[in-house]
């Protein structure tokens, strides 16, 4: 524990390289103020390094890009393997593992060691690894590198502990699974094949034992050959030469006949007896035409010959459909005796498995369920009902069912708020389900004691929001809410539908939710803003929609003289309340010019509809277009449900709107909020350098200057046209309005716990600032207009593929460039950055000035230069008057400067405890009136006053930057603290989160280190590299929490959290499933007593007696490379027990005998020694005594 005190004796802290050369941050641009009260600050931080510690939790969603599948049958696991290396590892909900190869490779084959807690990954950089899944986090035992051939195709029999690894060269290798090294037994292709063949047969397809004899091996070949090699006698016993490729051999569990799938769509069936042509041939989608020749059918990629005790064997495929029939979708075929059952999937099928009663393959199979991996989903389909009903999925393999576009993450949140969520939303679950268990019942999992409820929203392109309960390390959908529903469906070839083609309009950028007061606010691609209320009864509601006006006619910029009869926005020198709240911007008093064209994106449904329960819309705020140019995107959003009010900004301006009374009370661009404090000096230009401006601008110019400034600036920095950064006030006209961008918006923001930005067009151009002092020519203007028919958005991107926006003429390396190397501060040239946009926003109650006695009502205001504005909000108290009496908006506060656009506000008080936003309780709108109880409004305040006895008035502000944190002391806005986070890279992410019973500052910076900062003093706690190449998807989706969590889109598909806890990180094991469990391999049946002891096989087979070293001798040290894994001796006690587990045992009990001999060999040593000396001792006592009489002694 650490103790500070700072006394404020009128000189603040200054800050280290503070902007516009100030000598004080604690001033109003750069100015002294008078000396504030002296005051002891007395904190006790607790919060120390040791607190501290950052790793990987758990990964929900679907695999991304998923290769391969294996099911063990007695565990009841399911493993996924995937492109980029990963390995999911699946069982009874809660029971859920990733694991990740290090080298990346993509998993061709995976391969259960039945019933041993074991798995072995076949890679595509040819080496296999062996798992060990007896521990909460698996780890890889051994790797096995092959040189010299590539590995196509594994096979490892039940209870056995040689691996068959068939290559592209047509050979097969045998892999010693306990030592991980090769044996000198290979079946090489051209002892395989016969001599005369005159061509190779093709890479291994297949491997798989003879159900009758172990010791017959059947080696299927791509090009049509199929060999059945003795490995006793080291020989073929037959060769099929076949004139389709064979992409899978099944077995009858007899072992009598086997089927083959090939690529001309067909089925043959062999009887290994006579091999000279299959005894059965079927087209089972392939159609004879009317000139008697079969329809040419798509290859059958895999097929399993299942037998049935009690019905007719199941042949299950996928492919083999018929070319002919366009736009049918990928097909899971099913044939049970004569009937043919054809499940068409929603995407391609990588792999499926069929899962059987008994592991082994001498028996009659009973399969009960079929896994179907797609490339985006998992399912599985119930084999014991004749209509074949899948399986509903416990695990959340729909996150991406919509591409995501921002996430937002709660911990601790009501308790009540999980079970009314998931109310409402199982009213509106599928049906149809099969009715028995989910197959895939492995592994334990127990609730942890270190539990408390968590929500994870995520809001997608196509509108959607979700509502996931994450507790517990868990992810389950609660609820799904469709913002598309409050408004008209847009008509193609009409209107704005027209332009927009087949995009995605309803696309959400970030959201903003209050767990206490259930008000949700969801902001979309479109410029627009929807409100909800949360009821538990259905209603006949009617949404209100209210438009505003944050840009103007783009007229203005090619002609001033036609700006003054269009004022936007109040006069330059007006900053009192009465013209904000009364400004022609409001939807109510528009003026009959703006009227014309001035229309939203999207039309707002204008009837009564019925809503069932759940969130309702209340309002809907939007944009208006001017002229046919799109409204600027919205890039930051604060709600506060005790005010009854919304803010919200984009790089034009900040508008505030009163949601209990349906109206706009403040529309202001960034310049007008300053008032006299503005802390720039924007200065005209001459003509000769706007001409040059413009000139670059229209002709996108791709000089190194113009690419190193971009390269310089960060994404949550907007790029303007230097010839339009000139100051409107400074101009005769009226402060008419920032006009819009000549194309689509590119700006880009991550703010508080929401994605802001979407990336629009590759070759957009950045906003364009205010009119010009100067008057230009009509070509500059005239050439940088989009035309009335571009479309003003593209398809709306997921988080997951969108960059940065920057002009065409910059390379993808200058893209990257931008985004991770080191920028000039977002303040430090005003000639590029005078427009401003808002980037973040934050109600609360503070003190608006210095003199205020009593905290306010107050709105902060963070701007992409570095600015911090507060306004101070006068709010009717009283329940009546706050529905008739209008709020009033102060003229701004403070003005406080940073390095780089501000991301986040948070408030102290003196003891250093977070103060929170004060909220509304929620009441039920719709439900029935109590004439007894009428509803009111009840508010819950966290006054800073009201927590503090010992210091009186007073609270801390901590405002965190692209660059820097400070903290203010409030009201004396005298900075206490100040610390420069990162020079080289810039924060992406920052939120003030309660860890330990206290709180700090998280920062995810780009360059990939996550950091945390003690509070107030900004103490560095915790510096991870955790990234080691910033990933934009990340960067972008990237959440801090309380209680020391945090999240981010992995991939398009998955979501990954992770902990900065040490704490949590201690109880992780705890809270993780366990993937292995105990239990007795099943019996074989109807096997005698010798039968049993062996194996269970008609004929028994000792492969020790075959492969090992003693009968084959070592295999070549150039073919392949044996790397010791990381799961080193403990993971060895660990991992065995069985068949797999007898030399791992062993080599661990030779080591412990080892030890055991060495510390004896020390302990004779030392006798030894004590021997000596004790002799010697002894032998002087003789020699000193001998000549003594006894009455000497």
């Amino acid at each position: 524990m650490k103790k500070f005190r700072k006394v404020l004796d009128g000189l603040t802290t200054s800050s280290p390289g503070g902007t516009m050369g100030s000598p004080s941050c604690g001033s109003a641009a750069g100015t002294p103020t008078a000396a504030p009260t002296p005051k002891d600050i007395d904190v006790q931080e607790t919060l120390v390094s040791e607190n501290f510690q950052l790793c990987k939790t758990v990964r929900h969603g679907f695999t991304y890009q998923p290769t391969a599948l294996a099911f063990d049958p007695v565990q009841k696991i399911l493993a996924i393997g995937s492109r980029s290396g990963g390995v999911r590892i699946l069982g009874r909900p809660g029971v859920d593992c990733y694991c990740q190869h290090e080298s990346g490779a993509a998993v061709l084959q995976l391969q259960f060691l039945i019933n041993e807690g074991a798995l072995v990954t076949a890679c595509a950089d040819d080496t296999l690894h062996l798992w060990n899944l007896r521990q909460r986090r698996p780890a890889v035992l051994h790797s096995l590198k092959f040189n010299r051939e590539r590995i196509t195709f594994c096979h490892l029999p039940f209870q056995s502990k040689w691996l068959y690894v068939g290559t592209e060269r047509g050979n097969t290798h045998i892999v010693n699974i306990e030592s991980f090294i090769l044996s000198g037994y290979v079946i090489m292709w051209n002892k395989a094949i016969e001599l005369s063949t005159k061509t190779h047969p093709g890479p291994v397809v297949h491997l798989s034992d003879s159900p009758k004899d172990e010791g017959k091996l059947l080696i299927g070949f791509e090009g049509g050959t199929i060999v059945q090699w003795d490995l006793r006698a080291k020989k073929a016993d037959f060769r099929i030469y076949y004139d389709e490729a064979i992409h899978s051999v099944s077995w009858h569990h007899e072992g009598k006949q086997f089927m083959c799938s090939h690529s001309d769509g067909s089925l043959t069936l062999w009887n290994p007896r006579n091999t000279t042509k299959p005894f059965q041939v079927t087209f089972p989608h392939g159609k004879i035409q009317k000139d008697g020749r079969k329809e040419s059918c798509k290859p059958i990629l895999k097929v399993e010959y299942k037998t049935s005790r009690n019905s007719e064997p199941f042949v299950i495929f996928s492919g083999g459909l018929s070319y002919d029939k366009a736009g049918r979708r990928p097909a899971l075929t099913i044939m049970h005796g004569k009937a043919i059952t054809v499940l068409e999937m929603d995407y391609p099928i990588v792999e499926f498995m069929v899962l059987c009663d008994t592991p082994y393959i001498n028996e009659i199979q009973e399969p009960y369920a079929v896994v179907v991996l797609l490339e985006k989903d998992l399912i599985v389909v119930d084999l014991t009902q004749s209509n074949f009903p899948v399986f509903e999925n416990p695990y959340p393999m729909d996150i991406h069912e919509s591409p995501v576009t921002c996430t937002a993450y709660f911990a601790d949140c009501p308790p009540d708020i999980i079970p009314i969520l998931y109310s409402i939303g199982a009213k509106h679950k599928k049906t149809g389900y099969s009715q028995k268990e989910w197959p895939i019942a492995g592994g334990t999992w127990t609730l942890g004691s270190h539990t408390y409820p968590e929500i994870i929203i995520t809001g997608h392109a196509d509108g959607s929001i979700k509502f996931w309960d994450a507790s517990a390390f868990t992810l389950q959908m609660l609820y799904k809410l469709k913002t598309s529903k409050v408004f008209e469906k847009p008509k193609l070839g009409e209107g704005r539908g027209a332009d927009l083609g087949e995009e995605d309009p309803f696309a959400v950028q970030m959201v903003s939710w209050c767990p206490h007061s259930r008000i949700f606010c969801v902001v979309g691609i479109s410029a627009h803003i929807i409100l909800y209320r949360f009821s538990k009864y259905d209603a006949n509601t009617q949404t209100v929609s209210l438009e505003v006006r944050l840009q103007c006619e783009p007229e203005d910029i090619i002609t001033p003289s036609e700006n003054e009869n269009n004022p936007c926005f109040s006069e330059p020198g007006s900053h009192s309340p009465q013209p904000h709240h009364q400004n022609p911007v409001s939807p109510g008093s528009r003026t009959p010019d703006g009227a014309k064209d001035s229309t939203p994106f999207l039309k707002v449904k204008d009837k009564m509809v019925r809503v069932p329960p759940g969130y309702q819309s209340d309002l809907v705020i939007q944009l208006l277009w001017v002229d046919g140019e799109p409204p600027q995107q919205i890039t930051s959003l604060d709600i506060n449900s005790a005010y009854g009010l919304l803010a919200f900004g984009n790089c034009n301006g900040l508008a505030v709107v009163d949601y209990i009374q349906k109206t706009v009370i403040l529309c202001i661009s960034t310049v007008d909020l300053y008032g006299a404090t503005d802390p720039y000096q924007r200065l005209t230009r001459s003509p000769r350098r706007n001409r040059q401006s413009t000139s670059g601008l229209t002709e996108l110019t791709d000089n190194q200057q113009s690419i190193d400034m971009e390269r310089s600036k960060s994404p949550t920095s907007v790029h303007y046209p230097t010839s339009l950064h000139n100051d409107p006030r400074i101009l005769p006209e009226p402060v008419a309005s920032l006009r819009a961008s000549h194309c689509s918006p590119v700006f880009y923001l991550l703010d508080n716990d929401h994605v802001n930005g979407h990336c629009t067009s590759p070759t957009s151009q950045p906003c364009s600032a205010g009119k010009p002092r100067i008057p230009m020519g009509p070509e500059g203007p005239r050439l940088t207009r989009r035309g009335p028919g571009r479309p003003p958005f593209r398809k709306a991107q997921s988080a997951a593929c969108m960059e940065i926006s920057l002009p065409v003429s910059h390379t993808e390396e200058s893209r990257e460039n931008s985004f991770s190397r080191s920028r000039s501060s977002s303040v430090s040239s005003i000639d590029r950055d005078t427009k401003e946009a808002i980037t973040t926003l934050q109600f609360g109650e503070s003190y608006g000035r210095k003199s205020d006695a009593l905290p306010t009502p107050c709105l902060w205001v963070g701007t992409s230069l570095g600015v911090v504005i507060l306004i101070p909000l006068s709010i009717p108290m009283d329940h009546e008057e706050r529905l008739e009496d209008p709020v009033t908006v102060g003229p701004s506060g403070a003005v406080q400067m940073l390095k780089g656009s501000v991301l986040r506000f948070a408030f102290l008080d003196c003891n250093g405890a977070l103060i929170q936003s004060p909220y509304e309780i929620w009441r039920d709108q719709n439900a029935p009136e109590d004439p007894d109880r009428p509803r009111r409004r009840k508010l819950v305040h966290f006054s800073p006053s009201s927590s503090q006895d010992a210091f009186g008035e007073g609270h801390l502000t901590v405002v965190c930057s692209e660059r820097q944190a400070k903290v203010f002391l409030m009201p004396s806005q005298s900075c206490l603290f100040v610390h420069n986070i990162t020079e080289s890279s810039f924060v992406l992410r920052a939120d003030v989160v309660s860890l330990c019973n206290s709180v700090c500052l998280a920062c995810f910076c780009a360059n990939g280190h996550v950091m945390t900062l003690s509070l107030p003093s900004l103490r560095p706690l915790m510096d991870v590299n955790y990234l080691p190449l910033t990933d934009m998807r990340i960067a972008r989706t990237f959440c801090f929490t309380n209680e020391g969590q945090a999240l981010y889109l992995s991939s398009p598909t998955e979501i990954q959290r992770i902990t900065y806890s040490q704490e949590m990180c201690d109880n992780l094991q705890e809270m993780l499933g366990e993937l292995f469990t105990p239990i007795e391999t099943p019996e074989a049946q109807n096997r005698g007593f010798l039968k049993g002891f062996f194996g269970g096989n008609a004929h028994t087979f000792d492969r020790e007696e075959l492969f090992g070293e003693a009968a084959a001798g070592k295999a070549s040290r150039s073919l392949a490379q044996h790397i010791p894994g990381q799961g080193g001796v403990e993971g060895m006690k660990v991992a065995a027990s069985g068949v797999v587990g007898d030399l791992a045992r062993a080599r661990v009990a030779l080591d412990e005998r080892g030890q055991r001999l060495g510390e004896l060999e020390e302990r004779t040593t030392l006798m030894m020694t004590s021997a000596e000396t004790f002799s010697k001792h002894a032998h002087e006592l003789m020699l000193k005594c001998k000549d003594k009489k006894w009455y000497q002694f």
